[in-house]
């Protein structure tokens, strides 16, 4: 994703200078190091369920002051460095939007991500 084309593009959506005041972005990445001990990883497989990512897209969407929401969960194997999973909330106010990217986050990660860490191990 160019998240700068995004969000031009974003921009130009009728309602967006009547419904937005903030727009928050998550691009997360391959770590070169595991979250669980810390060994070092030379890859990571990632398969995600688009279909529940986009059910959980639809919940957010419903939430007070929120414009649109934009995902982008890439599938493979990637390297560390690699993007791996954007999501960008835009809305009208941070007591919003912050709450949602954060939840929708988490509940992405949790239900709708698989990933394996390949270490050199």
């Amino acid at each position: 994703m160019d998240i700068s084309q995004t969000i031009a593009e974003l921009k130009k959506r009728p309602g967006f200078n009547d419904n937005v005041g903030m727009i928050l972005i998550h691009n997360g990445v391959v770590r070169n190091w595991s979250r669980k001990d810390h060994s070092s990883v030379i890859a990571l497989e990632v398969i995600p369920d688009h279909g529940r990512i986009e059910q959980l897209r639809q919940e957010y969407l419903q939430r007070d002051g929120i414009f649109e929401i934009i995902i982008e969960a890439r599938s493979g194997n990637f390297k560390p460095g690699d993007d791996l999973l954007f999501i960008i909330v835009a809305g009208d106010i941070r007591e919003n939007i912050k709450p949602v990217l954060s939840e929708l986050l988490d509940r992405v990660k949790s239900e709708a991500i698989a990933k394996k860490e390949i270490s050199n191990r």
